[in-house]
């Protein structure tokens, strides 16, 4: 009930007043039943303005500190994360992939639609980088559709590093779904997984616009830190 009553009364009104989101290709996502939205990350604007152009409710996976804290702070964000249909998932350990895994098909397999940003992380850059294969194994092992997703202009509403940006309209793209039943039992392949990632990401590109890299947004956030490092080591004066 807190999830609607943010989307229809609290929140959601307000936010189409200011930032008036546009939407495409709504028609693409299913009026019921499963399906994964995969989705590019520009921002953390993202998850409240792509399930806002929808009528469905979106479950997402969300770091499980958001559930823990402790204290009044703690609590207010344990029952907003809660009611809006977020799953605490421990991204510090090294079964952190299996359990967002699970936590899917649970999702899935209640006939709910599951929002993943198969980057994994936001894009410090604005730029589209490689996929994470989880949402091809996913993909495989429920068989259900996966809706391409592109979301456009959150980066200047909310940008890497800061908490408000810039009032702007945010587009929200979907795209046709994609079926890979034809791949249906090869899900230990990784060439396949590889594959079906890639085929995702390309389709996340062209609604976006965005420039691709081969290469997880992970390593490339590190190298741009290790590179504006050793600039502000040239310009820092001898002694």
């Amino acid at each position: 009930m807190f999830y609607w009553f943010l989307k229809f009364i609290a929140l959601g009104p307000m936010l189409k007043l200011v930032f008036r989101p546009k939407s495409e290709g709504v028609e693409n996502v299913p009026s019921s039943g499963p399906a994964i939205l995969a989705s590019n990350h520009l921002s953390y604007a993202d998850w409240l303005f792509m399930p806002l152009v929808i009528p469905r409710m979106v479950r997402f996976v969300a770091k499980a500190e958001y559930f823990t804290s402790p204290g009044i702070k703690g609590w207010l964000q344990k029952t907003f994360f809660s009611g809006t249909g977020n799953i605490p998932i421990d991204r510090s350990g090294a079964d952190a992939a299996s359990g967002a895994l699970l936590s899917a098909k649970r999702v899935l397999g209640e006939g709910e639609l599951f929002g993943i940003y198969p980057e994994g992380t936001r894009s410090h850059d604005g730029r589209l980088y490689r996929g994470k294969t989880g949402i091809a194994r996913l993909a495989l092992e429920t068989g259900v559709p996966v809706i391409p997703t592109a979301v456009v202009g959150t980066d200047v509403v909310a940008p890497p590093g800061k908490k408000f940006g810039r009032i702007t309209r945010p587009t929200v793209r979907f795209g046709k779904p994609l079926d890979f039943s034809r791949y249906a039992g090869m899900e230990n392949d990784r060439f396949i997984l590889r594959s079906i990632t890639d085929e995702i990401m390309y389709e996340i590109m062209r609604l976006s616009g965005q420039e691709y890299v081969d290469m997880y947004a992970t390593r490339a956030k590190d190298e741009s830190k290790k590179s504006d490092a050793a600039k502000g080591a040239e310009r820092k004066p001898a002694a």
